[in-house]
Protein backbone atom coordinates (compact mmCIF):
# COMPACT_ATOMS: atom_id res chain seq x y z
CA UNK A 1 0.00 0.00 0.00
CA UNK A 2 2.88 2.42 1.09
CA UNK A 3 4.86 1.48 -1.95
CA UNK A 4 1.30 2.01 -4.67
CA UNK A 5 -0.17 5.02 -3.18
CA UNK A 6 3.57 6.65 -2.45
CA UNK A 7 2.10 7.27 1.25
CA UNK A 8 5.80 8.46 2.60
CA UNK A 9 7.17 10.60 -0.53
CA UNK A 10 3.30 12.87 -0.29
CA UNK A 11 3.87 12.93 3.78
CA UNK A 12 0.63 10.85 5.02
CA UNK A 13 -0.06 7.87 6.77
CA UNK A 14 -2.97 5.10 6.15
CA UNK A 15 -4.71 6.76 9.24
CA UNK A 16 -4.49 10.04 8.18
CA UNK A 17 -5.77 9.01 4.66
CA UNK A 18 -8.69 6.99 5.96
CA UNK A 19 -9.53 9.84 8.13
CA UNK A 20 -9.68 12.14 5.01
CA UNK A 21 -11.57 9.69 2.81
CA UNK A 22 -14.62 9.31 5.91
CA UNK A 23 -14.75 13.04 5.93
CA UNK A 24 -15.05 13.64 2.55
CA UNK A 25 -17.92 10.93 2.35
CA UNK A 26 -19.87 12.61 5.01
CA UNK A 27 -19.30 15.86 3.47
CA UNK A 28 -20.83 14.62 0.13
CA UNK A 29 -23.15 12.02 1.10
CA UNK A 30 -25.98 14.52 0.80
CA UNK A 31 -26.25 13.55 -2.99
CA UNK A 32 -27.35 10.03 -2.05
CA UNK A 33 -30.73 11.95 -0.82
CA UNK A 34 -30.49 14.46 -3.69
CA UNK A 35 -29.63 13.10 -6.35
CA UNK A 36 -32.72 10.14 -6.89
CA UNK A 37 -34.96 13.02 -5.60
CA UNK A 38 -34.21 15.39 -8.55
CA UNK A 39 -33.89 12.75 -11.17
CA UNK A 40 -36.80 10.86 -10.25
CA UNK A 41 -39.00 13.59 -11.02
CA UNK A 42 -38.11 13.25 -14.62
CA UNK A 43 -39.53 9.63 -14.53
CA UNK A 44 -36.64 7.68 -13.61
CA UNK A 45 -37.33 5.26 -10.86
CA UNK A 46 -36.00 6.16 -7.58
CA UNK A 47 -34.29 3.33 -6.68
CA UNK A 48 -32.64 2.82 -9.60
CA UNK A 49 -31.34 6.17 -9.87
CA UNK A 50 -29.93 5.99 -6.46
CA UNK A 51 -28.32 2.31 -7.04
CA UNK A 52 -26.80 3.98 -10.22
CA UNK A 53 -25.79 7.12 -8.12
CA UNK A 54 -23.81 5.29 -5.54
CA UNK A 55 -22.29 2.86 -8.63
CA UNK A 56 -21.30 5.85 -10.78
CA UNK A 57 -19.74 7.53 -6.93
CA UNK A 58 -17.45 4.53 -6.71
CA UNK A 59 -16.18 3.95 -10.03
CA UNK A 60 -15.43 7.34 -10.36
CA UNK A 61 -13.92 7.67 -7.42
CA UNK A 62 -11.72 4.06 -7.79
CA UNK A 63 -10.00 5.53 -10.76
CA UNK A 64 -9.36 8.44 -9.80
CA UNK A 65 -7.64 6.81 -6.92
CA UNK A 66 -6.10 4.45 -8.55
CA UNK A 67 -5.02 5.41 -11.78
CA UNK A 68 -4.34 9.31 -10.79
CA UNK A 69 -3.60 8.88 -7.46
CA UNK A 70 -5.29 11.45 -6.11
CA UNK A 71 -8.02 12.14 -3.09
CA UNK A 72 -10.84 13.54 -4.71
CA UNK A 73 -14.12 11.74 -5.04
CA UNK A 74 -16.54 11.62 -7.74
CA UNK A 75 -20.65 11.61 -7.93
CA UNK A 76 -23.20 13.23 -10.17
CA UNK A 77 -22.95 16.74 -9.96
CA UNK A 78 -25.38 19.35 -7.96
CA UNK A 79 -26.56 21.61 -10.74
CA UNK A 80 -25.64 19.13 -13.69
CA UNK A 81 -28.45 17.02 -12.06
CA UNK A 82 -31.05 19.66 -11.81
CA UNK A 83 -30.26 20.80 -15.74
CA UNK A 84 -30.51 17.14 -16.81
CA UNK A 85 -34.43 17.47 -15.10
CA UNK A 86 -35.95 21.16 -15.01
CA UNK A 87 -34.06 21.98 -18.66
CA UNK A 88 -32.97 19.19 -20.28
CA UNK A 89 -37.15 17.18 -19.50
CA UNK A 90 -39.09 19.69 -18.76
CA UNK A 91 -38.08 22.85 -20.50
CA UNK A 92 -36.51 21.70 -23.83
CA UNK A 93 -38.97 18.50 -23.46
CA UNK A 94 -36.49 15.61 -24.36
CA UNK A 95 -37.19 12.07 -22.00
CA UNK A 96 -34.77 11.22 -19.24
CA UNK A 97 -33.23 8.80 -21.92
CA UNK A 98 -32.41 11.45 -24.52
CA UNK A 99 -31.15 13.13 -21.68
CA UNK A 100 -29.05 10.29 -20.34
CA UNK A 101 -27.21 9.59 -24.06
CA UNK A 102 -26.54 12.72 -24.33
CA UNK A 103 -24.62 13.03 -20.50
CA UNK A 104 -22.81 9.71 -22.37
CA UNK A 105 -22.17 11.64 -25.78
CA UNK A 106 -20.60 15.25 -23.11
CA UNK A 107 -18.31 12.39 -21.13
CA UNK A 108 -16.67 11.11 -24.05
CA UNK A 109 -16.24 15.12 -25.76
CA UNK A 110 -14.22 15.36 -22.24
CA UNK A 111 -12.34 11.87 -22.53
CA UNK A 112 -11.31 13.74 -25.79
CA UNK A 113 -10.67 16.90 -24.32
CA UNK A 114 -8.30 15.34 -21.84
CA UNK A 115 -6.42 13.33 -24.25
CA UNK A 116 -6.09 15.88 -27.10
CA UNK A 117 -4.61 19.59 -27.35
CA UNK A 118 -8.30 20.56 -28.07
CA UNK A 119 -8.45 20.99 -24.53
CA UNK A 120 -6.27 24.31 -24.53
CA UNK A 121 -8.23 26.01 -26.94
CA UNK A 122 -11.31 25.53 -25.22
CA UNK A 123 -9.89 26.87 -22.23
CA UNK A 124 -8.49 29.70 -23.36
CA UNK A 125 -12.10 30.32 -25.38
CA UNK A 126 -13.93 30.66 -22.27
CA UNK A 127 -12.81 34.29 -20.11
CA UNK A 128 -11.96 33.55 -16.85
CA UNK A 129 -14.95 35.96 -15.70
CA UNK A 130 -17.35 34.21 -17.47
CA UNK A 131 -16.12 30.83 -15.82
CA UNK A 132 -16.85 32.45 -12.39
CA UNK A 133 -20.18 33.82 -13.83
CA UNK A 134 -21.31 30.13 -14.82
CA UNK A 135 -20.45 28.50 -11.40
CA UNK A 136 -22.12 31.38 -9.67
CA UNK A 137 -25.09 31.34 -11.79
CA UNK A 138 -25.24 27.27 -11.24
CA UNK A 139 -25.44 28.01 -7.26
CA UNK A 140 -28.58 30.53 -7.87
CA UNK A 141 -30.37 27.79 -9.86
CA UNK A 142 -29.59 25.38 -7.61
CA UNK A 143 -30.06 27.50 -4.42
CA UNK A 144 -34.22 28.36 -6.25
CA UNK A 145 -34.71 24.57 -6.86
CA UNK A 146 -34.30 24.00 -3.17
CA UNK A 147 -36.38 26.81 -2.24
CA UNK A 148 -39.34 25.60 -4.40
CA UNK A 149 -38.67 22.24 -3.07
CA UNK A 150 -39.58 23.60 -0.01
CA UNK A 151 -42.09 25.50 -1.65
CA UNK A 152 -40.97 28.57 0.27
CA UNK A 153 -42.64 30.28 -2.42
CA UNK A 154 -46.14 30.32 -3.65
CA UNK A 155 -47.00 29.95 -7.31
CA UNK A 156 -50.71 29.46 -7.75
CA UNK A 157 -52.66 32.16 -9.50
CA UNK A 158 -55.00 33.62 -7.42
CA UNK A 159 -56.75 36.86 -7.30
CA UNK A 160 -55.34 38.64 -4.32
CA UNK A 161 -52.57 41.09 -5.04
CA UNK A 162 -50.85 39.78 -2.26
CA UNK A 163 -50.35 36.78 -4.59
CA UNK A 164 -48.57 38.89 -7.30
CA UNK A 165 -50.93 38.03 -10.46
CA UNK A 166 -49.73 40.38 -13.12
CA UNK A 167 -52.09 41.00 -16.55
CA UNK A 168 -53.58 38.10 -15.47
CA UNK A 169 -51.54 35.46 -16.97
CA UNK A 170 -47.96 36.66 -15.37
CA UNK A 171 -46.76 35.80 -12.07
CA UNK A 172 -44.69 36.76 -9.38
CA UNK A 173 -44.10 34.61 -7.00
CA UNK A 174 -45.07 35.30 -3.40
CA UNK A 175 -44.31 33.91 0.01
CA UNK A 176 -45.48 30.50 1.12
CA UNK A 177 -48.52 29.96 3.92
CA UNK A 178 -46.80 29.17 7.21
CA UNK A 179 -49.48 27.21 7.77
CA UNK A 180 -48.45 24.19 6.27
CA UNK A 181 -46.18 21.30 8.03
CA UNK A 182 -44.68 20.44 5.19
CA UNK A 183 -43.20 24.48 4.73
CA UNK A 184 -42.80 24.49 8.90
CA UNK A 185 -40.61 21.81 8.56
CA UNK A 186 -38.37 22.82 5.67
CA UNK A 187 -37.73 26.12 7.58
CA UNK A 188 -36.76 24.04 10.44
CA UNK A 189 -34.60 22.09 8.37
CA UNK A 190 -32.88 25.04 6.97
CA UNK A 191 -32.20 26.92 10.36
CA UNK A 192 -30.65 23.67 11.53
CA UNK A 193 -28.54 22.96 8.54
CA UNK A 194 -27.24 26.49 8.53
CA UNK A 195 -26.33 26.84 12.12
CA UNK A 196 -24.29 23.05 11.47
CA UNK A 197 -22.88 24.47 7.99
CA UNK A 198 -21.65 28.03 9.67
CA UNK A 199 -20.26 26.21 12.93
CA UNK A 200 -18.28 23.88 10.23
CA UNK A 201 -19.46 21.04 11.97
CA UNK A 202 -17.95 17.89 9.69
CA UNK A 203 -21.23 16.01 7.81
CA UNK A 204 -23.32 19.15 8.57
CA UNK A 205 -25.19 18.39 5.22
CA UNK A 206 -26.17 15.43 6.05
CA UNK A 207 -26.45 15.51 9.54
CA UNK A 208 -28.91 18.23 8.85
CA UNK A 209 -31.00 15.95 6.17
CA UNK A 210 -31.39 13.08 8.83
CA UNK A 211 -32.60 15.49 11.44
CA UNK A 212 -34.88 17.21 9.48
CA UNK A 213 -36.43 13.71 8.67
CA UNK A 214 -36.52 12.76 11.81
CA UNK A 215 -38.53 15.86 12.52
CA UNK A 216 -40.49 15.21 9.78
CA UNK A 217 -42.53 11.99 12.10
CA UNK A 218 -44.09 14.16 14.45
CA UNK A 219 -45.06 16.61 12.06
CA UNK A 220 -47.19 13.87 9.92
CA UNK A 221 -45.20 14.93 7.01
CA UNK A 222 -43.31 11.77 7.21
CA UNK A 223 -45.63 8.00 7.94
CA UNK A 224 -43.35 5.49 9.14
CA UNK A 225 -46.22 2.75 8.40
CA UNK A 226 -45.79 3.70 4.98
CA UNK A 227 -42.51 1.95 4.45
CA UNK A 228 -42.66 -0.31 1.90
CA UNK A 229 -38.99 -2.07 3.00
CA UNK A 230 -39.32 -4.45 0.41
CA UNK A 231 -39.96 -2.10 -2.76
CA UNK A 232 -36.97 -0.09 -0.91
CA UNK A 233 -34.85 -2.83 -0.83
CA UNK A 234 -31.29 -3.41 -2.19
CA UNK A 235 -32.82 -6.30 -4.33
CA UNK A 236 -35.78 -4.47 -5.63
CA UNK A 237 -32.87 -1.40 -6.67
CA UNK A 238 -30.83 -3.89 -8.74
CA UNK A 239 -34.06 -4.85 -10.02
CA UNK A 240 -35.16 -1.26 -10.61
CA UNK A 241 -31.45 -0.72 -12.47
CA UNK A 242 -32.56 -2.75 -15.32
CA UNK A 243 -34.98 0.51 -16.07
CA UNK A 244 -31.89 3.04 -16.36
CA UNK A 245 -29.07 0.94 -17.62
CA UNK A 246 -28.29 1.43 -21.11
CA UNK A 247 -31.31 3.07 -21.20
CA UNK A 248 -29.32 5.78 -23.33
CA UNK A 249 -28.85 3.82 -25.84
CA UNK A 250 -32.41 2.57 -26.70
CA UNK A 251 -34.94 3.59 -28.81
CA UNK A 252 -36.42 6.30 -26.70
CA UNK A 253 -32.33 7.65 -26.22
CA UNK A 254 -29.91 8.05 -28.72
CA UNK A 255 -31.64 6.21 -31.36
CA UNK A 256 -34.21 9.03 -31.39
CA UNK A 257 -31.93 11.93 -30.00
CA UNK A 258 -31.11 12.70 -33.86
CA UNK A 259 -34.13 11.87 -35.72
CA UNK A 260 -35.40 15.17 -35.61
CA UNK A 261 -33.01 17.56 -37.91
CA UNK A 262 -34.35 20.95 -36.35
CA UNK A 263 -33.65 20.39 -33.26
CA UNK A 264 -29.95 18.90 -34.12
CA UNK A 265 -28.66 22.31 -33.20
CA UNK A 266 -30.42 22.54 -29.59
CA UNK A 267 -29.15 19.28 -29.31
CA UNK A 268 -24.95 19.69 -29.39
CA UNK A 269 -25.76 23.20 -27.39
CA UNK A 270 -27.12 21.33 -24.51
CA UNK A 271 -24.15 18.60 -24.71
CA UNK A 272 -21.81 21.65 -25.10
CA UNK A 273 -23.67 23.01 -21.87
CA UNK A 274 -23.52 19.78 -20.03
CA UNK A 275 -19.40 19.76 -21.42
CA UNK A 276 -18.49 23.45 -20.35
CA UNK A 277 -20.29 23.05 -16.52
CA UNK A 278 -18.63 19.94 -16.31
CA UNK A 279 -15.17 20.95 -17.20
CA UNK A 280 -14.62 23.93 -15.43
CA UNK A 281 -15.77 22.68 -12.09
CA UNK A 282 -13.44 20.08 -12.11
CA UNK A 283 -11.11 22.11 -13.27
CA UNK A 284 -11.70 24.48 -10.77
CA UNK A 285 -12.05 21.88 -8.03
CA UNK A 286 -8.11 20.63 -8.83
CA UNK A 287 -6.39 23.80 -8.70
CA UNK A 288 -8.25 25.65 -6.25
CA UNK A 289 -7.41 22.65 -3.72
CA UNK A 290 -4.53 21.10 -5.16
CA UNK A 291 -2.42 24.30 -5.62
CA UNK A 292 -2.39 25.05 -2.12
CA UNK A 293 -1.83 21.99 -0.63
CA UNK A 294 1.00 20.85 -3.24
CA UNK A 295 -1.42 18.02 -5.09
CA UNK A 296 -1.27 19.40 -7.95
CA UNK A 297 2.31 20.65 -9.03
CA UNK A 298 3.03 23.99 -11.09
CA UNK A 299 4.10 21.19 -14.10
CA UNK A 300 0.53 19.95 -13.38
CA UNK A 301 -1.31 23.13 -13.81
CA UNK A 302 0.61 24.11 -16.94
CA UNK A 303 -0.10 20.87 -18.46
CA UNK A 304 -3.87 21.82 -18.34
CA UNK A 305 -3.06 23.58 -21.43
CA UNK A 306 -0.03 22.35 -22.90
CA UNK A 307 0.23 18.80 -22.50
CA UNK A 308 -2.14 15.87 -24.14
CA UNK A 309 -2.22 12.30 -23.07
CA UNK A 310 -1.31 11.34 -19.52
CA UNK A 311 1.81 12.56 -18.77
CA UNK A 312 0.54 14.01 -15.29
CA UNK A 313 -1.54 13.66 -12.37
CA UNK A 314 -3.56 16.18 -13.71
CA UNK A 315 -3.77 14.84 -16.68
CA UNK A 316 -4.81 10.89 -14.95
CA UNK A 317 -7.49 13.10 -12.68
CA UNK A 318 -9.37 14.52 -15.59
CA UNK A 319 -9.52 11.49 -17.33
CA UNK A 320 -11.05 9.87 -14.61
CA UNK A 321 -13.42 12.83 -13.97
CA UNK A 322 -14.53 12.45 -17.80
CA UNK A 323 -14.51 8.43 -18.18
CA UNK A 324 -16.85 8.53 -14.98
CA UNK A 325 -19.57 10.90 -16.38
CA UNK A 326 -19.84 7.99 -19.70
CA UNK A 327 -20.34 4.94 -17.30
CA UNK A 328 -22.84 6.73 -15.28
CA UNK A 329 -24.92 7.98 -17.87
CA UNK A 330 -25.01 3.89 -19.00
CA UNK A 331 -26.07 3.06 -15.27
CA UNK A 332 -28.76 5.81 -15.63
CA UNK A 333 -27.39 9.00 -13.88
CA UNK A 334 -26.39 13.03 -14.33
CA UNK A 335 -22.59 14.25 -15.05
CA UNK A 336 -20.79 12.45 -12.52
CA UNK A 337 -17.71 14.82 -11.83
CA UNK A 338 -15.33 15.99 -9.06
CA UNK A 339 -17.08 17.27 -5.79
CA UNK A 340 -15.42 20.14 -4.55
CA UNK A 341 -16.27 18.84 -1.01
CA UNK A 342 -13.07 16.64 -1.56
CA UNK A 343 -11.43 20.01 0.30
CA UNK A 344 -12.97 18.52 3.51
CA UNK A 345 -10.73 15.42 3.40
CA UNK A 346 -8.30 17.33 1.84
CA UNK A 347 -8.05 19.72 4.80
CA UNK A 348 -8.09 16.56 7.09
CA UNK A 349 -4.73 15.47 5.71
CA UNK A 350 -5.88 13.48 2.73
CA UNK A 351 -2.86 13.52 -0.26
CA UNK A 352 -2.91 10.37 -2.10
CA UNK A 353 -5.65 7.87 -3.98
CA UNK A 354 -5.80 5.90 -0.72
CA UNK A 355 -8.39 8.68 0.33
CA UNK A 356 -10.76 8.14 -2.53
CA UNK A 357 -10.58 4.54 -2.01
CA UNK A 358 -11.95 4.76 1.72
CA UNK A 359 -14.88 6.49 -0.08
CA UNK A 360 -15.47 4.41 -2.51
CA UNK A 361 -15.63 1.86 0.03
CA UNK A 362 -18.40 4.05 1.91
CA UNK A 363 -20.63 4.96 -0.91
CA UNK A 364 -20.57 0.99 -1.68
CA UNK A 365 -21.54 0.32 2.08
CA UNK A 366 -24.29 2.96 1.82
CA UNK A 367 -26.12 0.79 -0.69
CA UNK A 368 -27.96 -1.15 2.27
CA UNK A 369 -29.36 1.87 3.52
CA UNK A 370 -32.44 2.08 0.26
CA UNK A 371 -35.29 1.57 2.29
CA UNK A 372 -34.71 4.57 4.87
CA UNK A 373 -33.52 7.14 2.05
CA UNK A 374 -36.84 6.36 0.33
CA UNK A 375 -38.45 8.27 3.81
CA UNK A 376 -36.66 11.15 3.74
CA UNK A 377 -38.94 14.09 2.12
CA UNK A 378 -38.17 16.91 -0.48
CA UNK A 379 -38.49 19.15 2.42
CA UNK A 380 -35.12 17.76 4.38
CA UNK A 381 -33.08 17.37 1.12
CA UNK A 382 -34.15 21.65 0.26
CA UNK A 383 -31.80 22.90 2.78
CA UNK A 384 -28.91 21.28 1.37
CA UNK A 385 -29.86 22.27 -1.99
CA UNK A 386 -30.28 25.91 -0.80
CA UNK A 387 -27.26 25.77 1.50
CA UNK A 388 -25.01 24.14 -1.43
CA UNK A 389 -26.27 27.02 -3.91
CA UNK A 390 -24.79 29.35 -1.47
CA UNK A 391 -21.84 27.80 -1.51
CA UNK A 392 -21.39 28.28 -5.13
CA UNK A 393 -21.77 31.93 -4.95
CA UNK A 394 -18.24 31.81 -4.03
CA UNK A 395 -17.26 32.08 -7.34
CA UNK A 396 -18.94 35.57 -7.27
CA UNK A 397 -16.05 37.09 -5.74
CA UNK A 398 -13.62 36.85 -8.37
CA UNK A 399 -15.51 38.18 -10.67
CA UNK A 400 -14.94 42.36 -11.12
CA UNK A 401 -18.29 43.63 -10.59
CA UNK A 402 -17.10 47.47 -11.13
CA UNK A 403 -16.11 46.76 -14.79
CA UNK A 404 -19.07 46.66 -17.03
CA UNK A 405 -17.04 45.48 -19.28
CA UNK A 406 -16.38 42.23 -17.46
CA UNK A 407 -19.93 42.68 -15.42
CA UNK A 408 -22.27 42.74 -17.84
CA UNK A 409 -21.84 39.21 -19.36
CA UNK A 410 -21.24 37.93 -16.01
CA UNK A 411 -24.89 39.28 -14.80
CA UNK A 412 -26.64 37.82 -17.78
CA UNK A 413 -24.50 34.62 -17.49
CA UNK A 414 -25.38 33.98 -14.10
CA UNK A 415 -28.71 35.89 -13.24
CA UNK A 416 -30.52 34.21 -16.24
CA UNK A 417 -29.66 30.53 -15.50
CA UNK A 418 -32.48 31.33 -12.22
CA UNK A 419 -34.70 33.87 -13.94
CA UNK A 420 -35.22 31.86 -16.90
CA UNK A 421 -34.85 28.31 -14.82
CA UNK A 422 -32.20 27.01 -17.50
CA UNK A 423 -28.53 26.65 -17.17
CA UNK A 424 -28.12 26.41 -20.97
CA UNK A 425 -30.18 29.65 -21.63
CA UNK A 426 -28.50 31.61 -18.86
CA UNK A 427 -24.64 30.85 -20.52
CA UNK A 428 -25.94 31.30 -23.69
CA UNK A 429 -26.83 35.24 -22.89
CA UNK A 430 -23.45 35.39 -21.05
CA UNK A 431 -21.69 34.48 -24.49
CA UNK A 432 -23.81 36.88 -26.73
CA UNK A 433 -23.45 39.50 -24.32
CA UNK A 434 -19.62 39.41 -24.23
CA UNK A 435 -19.20 39.21 -27.87
CA UNK A 436 -21.79 42.40 -27.85
CA UNK A 437 -19.21 44.02 -25.14
CA UNK A 438 -16.02 43.42 -26.80
CA UNK A 439 -17.58 44.15 -30.06
CA UNK A 440 -18.76 47.46 -28.67
CA UNK A 441 -15.28 48.75 -27.22
CA UNK A 442 -13.20 47.44 -30.67
CA UNK A 443 -11.45 44.49 -28.80
CA UNK A 444 -12.36 41.66 -31.62
CA UNK A 445 -9.60 40.20 -31.22
CA UNK A 446 -10.02 38.97 -27.28
CA UNK A 447 -13.12 36.73 -28.78
CA UNK A 448 -11.81 33.40 -29.66
CA UNK A 449 -12.97 31.38 -33.04
CA UNK A 450 -14.52 28.67 -30.58
CA UNK A 451 -16.57 31.41 -28.76
CA UNK A 452 -17.65 33.03 -31.83
CA UNK A 453 -19.04 29.42 -33.32
CA UNK A 454 -20.27 28.94 -29.35
CA UNK A 455 -22.54 32.03 -30.53
CA UNK A 456 -23.59 31.00 -33.52
CA UNK A 457 -25.31 27.30 -32.82
CA UNK A 458 -26.91 29.36 -29.86
CA UNK A 459 -28.50 32.09 -31.83
CA UNK A 460 -29.33 29.62 -34.15
CA UNK A 461 -31.06 27.43 -31.52
CA UNK A 462 -33.39 30.55 -30.39
CA UNK A 463 -34.36 31.52 -34.04
CA UNK A 464 -35.49 27.41 -34.38
CA UNK A 465 -37.01 28.34 -31.34
CA UNK A 466 -38.95 31.10 -32.16
CA UNK A 467 -40.10 29.80 -35.49
CA UNK A 468 -41.16 26.57 -33.96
Amino acid sequence: MEKFFKLKENKTTISTEMVAGVTTFFAMSYILFVNPSILSQTGMPFQAVFLATIIASIIGTLIMGLFANVPYAQAPGMGLNAFFTFTVVFGLGYTWQQALAMVFICGLINVLITVTKIRKLIIKAIPESMQHAIGGGIGIFVAYVGIKNAKLLDFTVQAEPTKGVVNGDSIVPALGNFNNPEIILAVIGLVLTTILVVLNVRGAILIGIVATTLIAIPLGVVDLSAIDWQANSLGNSISELGTTFGAAFGADGMQSLFSDASKIPQVLMTVIAFSLSDTFDTIGTFIGTGRRTGIFSKEDELALEDSKGFSTKMDKALFADAIATSIGAVFGTSNTTTYVESAAGIGAGGRTGLTSVVVAALFALSSLFSPLIAIVPAQATAPALILVGVMMLASFKDIEWTNLEEAVPAFFASIFMGLCYSISYGIAVGFIFYAVVKVAKGKFREISPILWVVNALFILNFVILAIL
